[in-house]
């Protein structure tokens, strides 16, 4: 038996048509991605006209005749204002300031008004439960380009995105919403949360002190001579000594250990979970950063050499926010 079509089109009719995947910038607000309904305060505002208008056909008064729909025409006229107010706005993105759990993940949004007229009373808002939802209200100029930042409270580590954004306006009156439904394709990362109070490194743990060093073989210092094997190489010869009393020796050279900071996921205790790991070493990350010093991460899944700087920084502790995670794997 064929199922009926007409339900489904009647389900289809009254199905808001939103974003279902992240969009590519940028975002045109044309004709069919706006929509328009009247608010609270717009509804109780047609309740009071229709019960003026009842009231002037049951008593027959003109004046109340023409001061209801002198009302319902500006509340009409008020529908095309708003509708106005967002169409063939263009919407880029921007920079993503990343943040630690707990924190804000702040979005920046280019919003173009191709139109001489300005664009007064728009508000973005974004987020949902349980992290919360963040809001911003703006104007724009005439023919003007407008950055927005949208600060999204973040309650997880790892990859964080704003999800469903809506772009409203309830100008002139407030008595009428319109709006429209973007899905930006803007992703932030949120970091551990760092330790209050860690613990310093483990001593003799994969570092080694500050301002100290043990010498090893190597060829950067010159360290003094020893007796010459045939093995030695002719390069490392001391040619001044043999020439001052015919003695063959050899040069030694040393390297010291640097004062690298080696922070080790295997070196913590035992009794540490997951995030409370991913929290200290955060911490460590960021305290060796601001003291200068060069420092590496081992991972279960990941290694980075010693460095020190923004960007290293940076992947160290994106690769802690993405510990555990699909990301981490491919």
């Amino acid at each position: 038996m064929p199922r009926p079509a007409a339900p489904v089109r009647l389900r289809s009719l009254f199905r808001w048509q939103w974003p279902a995947v992240p969009e590519a910038a940028p975002v045109r607000l044309v004709q069919h991605r706006i929509y328009v309904l009247p608010t609270l305060p717009g509804l109780a505002f047609a309740g009071a006209l229709a019960i003026m208008l009842i009231a002037s056909i049951n008593y027959g008064l003109s004046l109340g005749y023409a001061f209801s729909f002198l009302l319902g025409g500006v509340a009409v006229a008020s529908i095309l204002h708003a509708f106005r107010n967002l169409l063939r706005l263009s919407i880029r993105y921007g920079r993503v300031e990343h943040a630690f759990c707990g924190g804000s993940a702040v979005f920046h949004l280019l919003i173009d008004n191709p139109d001489t007229r300005r664009r007064p009373a728009l508000r973005v808002l974004a987020g949902k439960a349980p992290e919360g939802r963040g809001e911003t209200r703006f104007d724009l100029p005439p023919a003007a380009r407008g950055e927005i930042s949208l600060a999204l409270p973040t309650t997880r580590r790892g990859i964080f995105s704003p999800g469903r954004t809506i772009i409203e306006t309830r100008w002139p009156l407030g008595l009428i919403r319109a709006w429209s439904v973007l899905m930006p394709a803007m992703t932030a990362l949120v970091f551990p949360a760092p330790e209050n109070d860690p613990p310093p490194p483990p001593s003799g743990v994969g570092k080694t002190p500050a301002g100290q060093g043990a010498a090893r073989a190597g060829n950067e210092d010159f360290a003094g001579l020893r007796a010459h094997q045939d093995t030695d190489s002719p390069r490392h010869l001391a040619w001044k000594t043999f020439a001052q009393n015919g003695t063959m020796m050899t040069k030694q050279f040393s390297d010291l250990e640097s004062d690298d900071l080696f922070l080790d996921w295997y070196a913590l205790p035992a009794t540490l979970s997951t995030e409370p790991r991913l929290s200290r070493l955060a911490a460590w990350l960021l305290r060796a950063e601001q003291g200068g010093r060069r420092y590496a991460l081992r991972l279960p899944a990941r290694e980075f050499p010693p460095a020190r700087g923004e960007a290293h920084l940076y992947r160290c502790l994106g690769a802690l926010a993405l510990h555990g995670g699909e990301a981490e794997k491919t």
